[in-house]
């Protein structure tokens, strides 16, 4: 089996590269259980994780019977299997699975009767049906690793693309923002004018009253006088406090716009850095999904 296993990886070294898809080969193999060698296949795995590939392969022998699996020291049998996809009879299934650097192998040996093992010389069709089901299997494992990956990379993708929506929607903020400030300012001045001219109207008129009162006797007409005159007062108090509030609301305006103003180009940057890796990871997402596609074509 190790001799055979060799030859494998010689075969298989042209095909190794980083990320990239790798076979599934499928070879008359043999395995040994117990003291004994007995004729089987081995199906190459790439990439899977070791656990999840065995509960897989337990889930899948254990399927449509009774029987359950038996491990005792990485030797898998289950006695009366029935796998329709190879025969109608129940089988018997010995196999191990053994870990690589990059890959899985898996090991397995059908028994259709006592003795009397599925091989190419021996059973057929069952030998291409039994061929089938390891590649089956093995490719469904290995196109779980590359969905994950290309989910990952996608995922990668995505957030990116929301990163750069949220730059996008605060560069349009800030740009209405600006708008709004400078709409802000030109009512805020026109207020100003309004209120100033008032200040003025009014200033004017508590000289002018003022200087009635001063030659009025005691009397109704004189409180008239003072209650026009304090009337005056709170209209000059309102046009100086509308005048400060309008300063104040042109001053914070004119600050929030200096800010957005600078704010902008630095936005930008940042969104061309976010574009140029969007583009970077379309091409690392797009070579994980051509890999996927490669691998569901097996």
């Amino acid at each position: 089996m190790k001799i055979k296993f060799t030859l494998l990886l010689l075969a298989l070294f042209p095909f190794f590269g980083i990320n990239a898809q790798k076979p599934v080969i499928v070879s008359e193999d043999s395995l040994q259980i117990g003291n004994s060698l007995i004729p089987g296949l081995s199906v190459t795995i790439p990439e899977a994780d070791y656990d999840k590939t065995l509960k897989a392969w337990i889930r899948d022998l254990q399927a449509g019977t009774k029987s359950k699996v038996k491990n005792e020291n990485g030797e898998i049998q289950i006695l009366g299997a029935k796998i329709r996809s190879i025969s109608k009879d129940a089988i018997s299934v010995y196999s191990k699975l053994e870990r690589l650097d990059s890959m899985l192998i898996l090991y397995a040996s059908f028994e259709t009767s006592k003795d009397q093992y599925v091989t190419s010389s021996t059973v057929e069709p069952e030998f291409s049906k039994v061929q089938n089901f390891m590649k089956e299997f093995a490719k469904n494992q290995y196109i779980e690793v590359a969905k994950a990956q290309a989910d990952a990379e996608e995922k990668k993708l995505k957030d990116l693309h929301r990163e750069l929506s949220s730059l996008e929607n605060e560069k349009s903020r800030m740009q209405k923002g600006i708008q709004n400030d400078n709409s802000s300012i030109a009512s805020e001045k026109e207020n100003i004018a309004i209120q100033t001219n008032e200040l003025n109207t009014v200033s004017s008129a508590i000289v002018e009253e003022t200087g009635l009162l001063a030659s009025m006797e005691e009397g109704p007409l004189k409180k008239e006088k003072e209650a026009q005159i304090k009337e005056l007062e709170k209209r000059k108090k309102k046009a100086q406090n509308s005048i400060e509030s309008s300063e104040k609301k042109i001053g914070k305006a004119d600050s929030d716009i200096d800010k957005a103003t600078g704010d902008i180009p630095r936005n930008e940057r940042i969104q061309e850095k976010v574009k140029e890796q969007i583009m970077a990871q379309e091409a690392v997402y797009q070579k994980y999904a051509d890999k996927l596609k490669k691998i569901r074509s097996y």
